[in-house]
């Protein structure tokens, strides 16, 4: 949780700092501001989506610091329905290859904390009990 936090805030960050950076690692070629179409509104969404990123990595870097399972759990549904649809996205061509990593970068994380969460309810009984 920690690591995804701290990830979504940094590239947040980057969006918010440098726009076309972020272009780039999605996988989309930035275009000069003098050569934006009129009506060209690529950068108040990616300001908008950017501060989106630092809240959402923030309440995961707090949540982590509390060990809050409850929101651990409820990350992972909502993981899966993010890489679903940013897989769909680049299958049906409405968005770049680029963006098959942040489908790939959910999938994987909803499926590491679905595992760790398992993980840690199957071996708490065990780690209450004492040996005589």
């Amino acid at each position: 949780m920690a690591v995804f936090g701290l990830l979504a805030t940094a590239l947040g960050a980057v969006g918010l700092a440098s726009p076309d950076a972020l272009l780039a690692v999605m996988g989309f070629a930035p275009i000069p501001d003098a050569r934006r179409a009129e009506g060209d509104h690529t950068l108040a969404f990616l300001t908008a989506s950017s501060m989106a990123a630092v809240n959402m990595g923030v309440y995961y870097l707090l949540a982590a610091l509390a060990d809050w399972k409850a929101f651990f759990r409820w990350t992972v549904p909502f993981r899966l329905l993010t890489c679903a649809v940013f897989t769909l996205a680049v299958v049906t061509g409405r968005a770049p290859a680029g963006f098959l990593g942040v489908g790939l970068w959910e999938g994987l994380g909803a499926v590491v904390t679905g595992a760790a969460l398992r993980y840690e309810r199957n071996a708490s009984p065990r780690a209450g009990r004492r040996h005589a």
